[in-house]
């Protein structure tokens, strides 16, 4: 195993992982249903991202502060991004921003299926209990997947003709 590639694919999950959780805390400030569902799946995914950086710990794999300020400016951008799709903080913003966060999702299941596969010839991978992690993936996938669809019935299921 090249130490490199696993430092840069780690930290780049670490930086998506702090991306996630920069989107989140946007939601968590609604005073809607969304807000308290943002701040439980944001503990869930700082959780999983603690995980993340006790095996890079484990494993000698120091942050990098240049991919974790990406992933910082990522999240920015994505802001400034549904921001300017949908100015008045309306249900296109929600639905975009539940996509993101579904897509990183998706990200970090592809992440412990790469672990658990690289384990199987790099033991120092094996600290994790990536099956419960994988579940967790599963359980925050569907959870956000029902909020996704509530807001995409929002966002596009009433058609407004704009006055001629």
């Amino acid at each position: 195993m090249s130490l490199n590639h696993l430092a840069i694919y780690l930290n780049d999950h670490l930086a998506g992982a702090t991306a996630a959780v920069e989107l989140l805390g946007h939601l968590e400030q609604k005073t809607n249903a969304i807000g308290p569902f943002a701040a439980r799946l944001r503990q869930d995914i700082v959780a999983d991202r603690d995980e993340l950086a006790a095996l890079m710990r484990s494993v000698k794999i120091p942050v990098s502060t240049t991919r974790k300020a990406g992933g910082w400016l990522s999240e920015k951008l994505a802001e400034l991004k549904v921001h300017f799709d949908d100015p008045s903080d309306g249900s296109l913003r929600l639905l975009e921003m539940l996509e993101a966060i579904a897509v990183g999702i998706e990200g970090k299941r592809a992440l412990w299926t790469a672990l658990t596969v690289a384990a199987e010839t790099a033991p120092e991978l094996l600290s994790l209990n990536y099956a419960r992690l994988l579940g967790r993936v599963d359980e925050q996938r569907m959870q956000v997947e029902a909020q996704r669809l509530i807001a995409a019935r929002a966002a596009l299921g009433t058609i407004e003709h704009a006055p001629r």
